[in-house]
């Protein structure tokens, strides 16, 4: 048994947990995100969507950690204490300010914003269900305590009076406190308001949210005030295991070394810090052709090749030449200059400033995303040979179970920020730009969070101008429920409809680079269909290497267009590009697109296909041998879910 007299303090990690919405319902329709750095989701394959075909949603969960006397840390459970979770959630983005661009965007590029709903409440004067409250979604804080509880629901939240939920609480066998975010419920008031934009759409709102996470621990007669955690609700991840370029752990580290929270690492590790961000590179191809043919399978840049990393991890003189010509392909931070022909193959924040109206010789640097100067910087020494060399095998995740006690937290508040994207902020899909101003932040990992029971202030005057933003007292300067969330797109699904890729946005170019969000929203993908055919096709190398070059729109099955308009109602129906086992031939994980509707078994053309490839088998028996499986492939197919007329395209 504890004695309560040996702990110093405690703590809730992570200290940022990450939720994701999903439209299931049953009450077992959850997992769990990362808790280790680099690793997926907790889930199964096939098991991101019940039996339905509803989107699970992704559930984020809490612990307590205590500091001892002794210098060691242990977490808490209800097994050495009664832990009572306290958590605030809301959803502010109708009442807030219009994202239009990142107002941290330098050579004065950042514009003054104005208020979403302007005619909403004017001048916050009380004119009844029509005040500014009215767009504000704030239900009750709520409180969970014990083991295995379940259904403390924040559905008192109100968006024009009409109710809005937001999430639950539960708590595990454990009493770690469990905290599930919204089903995606998007709506307008009016309720045949259309949509106009992708980020800024007056009367419409979603359920995403976000609030501080507080706990009361009680150790025998000792109770302790645990240090505060917070909870952000993000839309779904359509791409488990796969992750940016850039991370959001990369961009707050850096905020973290600008405040002196933490040093930055003096000599990278090229297992450590430089493979890794090929690898997230590499794990792209899955979801983006571009990606595919400047980072994927076969390329002199595909960081799951062991003859590519053999190249990258060689620190001798020798291979200088082969790190120099690969540092050149990365854009400096720092320069002023627009590269479009550089990497990541991302855009940045800056997008509007590289189309027109701006003329090319104008376009600015930040129209594409690059490294934070940390990463730039570890990069630049990795190509000058001055990096240690430590490379042995691809690593092997750990469970988080086997892990130290004592290296668990950090492995939590990593692992979730490492799972949402770190750029581009335009405004982005999870979180975005303010998460690397340092103002925003009281300790590496830790928001500075308002006081219990405040308000998060929503008046900056009219308008929002740059210097108002950035400025002390600003809106940066403390964090309170739905502070970060705001800043993003309503609803979240035109935002995520319209963050295509080159293929969209320029597509007289050859790579349907740069991309947006492909991690999270795809872009190109491998269809289950290409899957089951290099799972059971014994053709040509040839045509086997067909089905794994073929690449599909990820948005196809969305209709009619355009693709943001689509989104609101039909996000559930869009494919999971999953993790799975290497088809025969082939190594390493493969990203599929596995879709609720229209299995494979169901496509007469696959059947077709199916068919054609056997004839290379069975040579000139092939006519018997076929038959049966041309046979199916005339047979009456359920209709496709999708059927378009000539008229409709």
């Amino acid at each position: 048994m504890m004695n309560p007299a040996d702990v110093v303090s405690v703590a809730i990690h992570p200290a940022i947990g990450i939720a994701r919405v999903g439209n299931a319902a049953g009450a077992e329709d959850f997992f769990f995100g990362p808790e280790v750095l680099g690793a997926g989701p907790q889930v199964e394959r096939g098991a991101f969507r019940n039996a339905q075909g509803e989107l699970k949603r992704q559930a984020a969960r809490f612990r307590v950690y205590a500091t001892l006397k002794s210098g060691a840390v242990v977490e808490l459970t209800a097994d050495d204490a009664t832990i009572t979770w306290r958590v605030q959630l809301a959803n502010l983005k109708a009442g807030w300010y219009r994202f239009t661009t990142a107002m941290d965007l330098p050579r004065n590029l950042a514009v003054t914003s104005t208020r979403r709903n302007p005619d909403v409440g004017l001048n916050d004067v009380d004119v009844g269900f029509l005040a500014r409250a009215a767009l504000d979604i704030t239900p009750s804080p709520q409180r969970i305590s014990g083991r295995s509880q379940a259904g403390v629901a924040f559905d008192d939240g109100t968006f024009f009076g009409k109710p809005v939920y937001l999430g639950e609480l539960r708590t595990d066998a454990g009493g770690r406190l469990i905290v599930l975010g919204g089903r995606g419920s998007t709506g307008a008031h009016p309720a045949d308001k259309a949509t106009t934009t992708f980020a800024n759409n007056d009367g419409w709102h979603d359920d995403v949210a976000d609030g501080p996470v507080r706990a009361t621990v009680a150790i025998g007669e000792r109770t302790l005030e645990a240090e505060p955690g917070y909870v952000v609700v993000t839309p779904p991840n359509f791409g488990p295991g796969l992750f940016g370029g850039l991370t959001m752990d990369d961009v707050a580290r850096e905020a973290f070394y600008a405040a002196g929270f933490l040093a930055p690492p003096e000599r990278p590790s090229f297992t450590n810090d430089i493979w890794p961000l090929f690898d997230r590179l590499t794990g792209n191809q899955w979801v983006n052709r571009g990606f595919f043919l400047l980072h994927g399978r076969g390329s002199p840049l595909d960081a799951r090749d062991p003859a590519v990393v053999g190249r990258l991890g060689d620190a001798s003189h020798a291979g200088r030449p082969f790190r120099e010509a690969v540092f050149r392909l990365f854009r400096d931070p720092a320069a002023y200059v627009y590269s479009p022909a550089a990497l990541p193959p991302s855009y940045g924040d800056g997008f509007d400033y590289g189309f027109p109206p701006f003329a090319p010789s104008s376009f600015d640097a930040s129209a594409n995303l690059a490294l934070t100067p940390t990463l730039y910087r570890l990069l630049k020494q990795w190509a000058a040979g001055e990096f240690v060399a430590d490379w042995t095998d691809f690593p092997v995740l750990p469970s988080f179970h086997r892990l130290n006690v004592a290296d668990q937290p950090q492995a939590l508040d990593r692992a979730n920020l490492y799972d949402v994207l770190g750029g581009p902020f335009h405004p982005g899909i999870e979180l975005t730009w303010i998460m690397r101003q340092p103002q925003l932040w009281k300790a590496a990992y830790r928001l500075n969070i308002t006081p219990e029971g405040t308000r998060t202030r929503q008046d900056f005057g009219p308008e929002l101008t740059p210097e108002v933003c950035l400025a002390g007292d600003g809106p940066l300067s403390e964090t309170g429920a739905g502070a970060l969330t705001r800043w993003l797109g309503v609803p979240w699904q035109t935002d995520g409809g319209s963050c295509g890729s080159g293929g969209i946005y320029t597509p007289t170019y050859y790579l349907s680079t740069p991309s947006f969000w492909g991690a999270r929203v795809p872009n190109d993908v491998l269809p289950q269909a290409a899957y089951e055919r290099l799972q059971a096709s014994q053709a040509s190398a040839e045509q086997r290497a067909k089905h794994f070059d073929g690449r599909a729109d990820w948005y196809r099955l969305l209709w009619p267009p355009p693709n943001s308009q689509a989104m609101i109602t039909q996000w559930p129906t869009l494919g999971i590009v999953e993790p799975v086992a290497p088809p025969p031939g082939f190594e390493g994980t493969f990203h599929v697109e596995m879709t609720p509707t229209d299995p494979p078994a169901e496509d007469p053309t696959a059947a077709l296909l199916a068919a054609v490839e056997r004839l290379a088998e069975v040579g000139r028996e092939a006519e018997a041998e076929a038959e049966p499986e041309a046979a199916s492939a005339r047979k009456r197919f359920k209709p496709p879910r999708i059927h378009r007329r000539r008229g409709d395209v």
